[in-house]
């Protein structure tokens, strides 16, 4: 099956989990790449979120169980109860095995982005807390990973504008260099001219 008919058919797949239809279990799961499905994310965003991904793998077998999901969560520092955990896996869990595969790991922050997690969800929190650590904003104290994005865009900004004015002002001590230099110039060339008038003033003295 082609690449692009593939992606269509996992679209068409999450519209019907979304509206709520019934949807069968994969029997045989679409390959695609991650890139070209999630091209919301950059590439370096999906590295990142496959290391943190790999970090929690402690079976190295690909995906997150429950029990893999609970220690990620506590490790958080945001744990979640039994009913928590599996509400957390249903969510993404478009094959219907019970675990978390990394592309249904990426499904958590591509619904973060669309503003499709509840806030107070266990989704949330995890992509909240992740998010935030893969993209070291330095702002801990936001309250969720799209004030952290505002956040990184206003520093971002801040930035530009601090070089910006950083080159205005040595522009203006250019400018203000040059006119000193040019005064001075010109204060040498009336006291040059001045003493010269004086000597002749002085030396005409003599001679009457």
């Amino acid at each position: 099956m082609p690449a692009d008919q593939e992606l269509s058919t996992l679209l068409d797949r999450r519209q019907a989990i979304v509206e709520g239809r019934d949807v069968q279990p994969l029997q045989k799961p679409i390959k695609t790449s991650v890139y070209t499905e999630f091209h919301e994310l950059s590439r370096r965003e999906i590295k990142e979120y496959e290391n943190t991904f790999r970090k929690y793998d402690e079976g190295n077998d690909g995906y997150l169980c429950l029990g893999e999901l609970k220690r990620m969560m506590e490790k958080l520092g945001a744990p979640q109860t039994h009913l928590g955990l599996k509400a957390m896996i249903k969510e993404v869990d478009e094959d219907g095995d019970d675990k978390i595969s990394f592309r249904e790991f990426l499904l958590i922050y591509r619904k973060a982005k669309a503003g499709e997690l509840t806030e107070d969800s266990g989704l949330s929190k995890l992509a909240q807390l992740t998010e935030i650590n893969v993209e070291e904003v330095g702002v801990g104290g936001a309250k969720n990973f799209f004030e952290a994005k505002i956040e990184e865009l206003r520093k971002g900004s801040k930035f530009e504008d601090e070089i910006r004015q950083e080159q205005e002002q040595r522009k203006r001590e250019e400018e203000e260099k040059a006119q000193r230099k040019a005064m001075f110039k010109q204060r040498a060339a009336l006291f040059q001219n001045g003493s010269t008038n004086g000597n002749n003033s002085c030396n005409g003295n003599v001679q009457t």
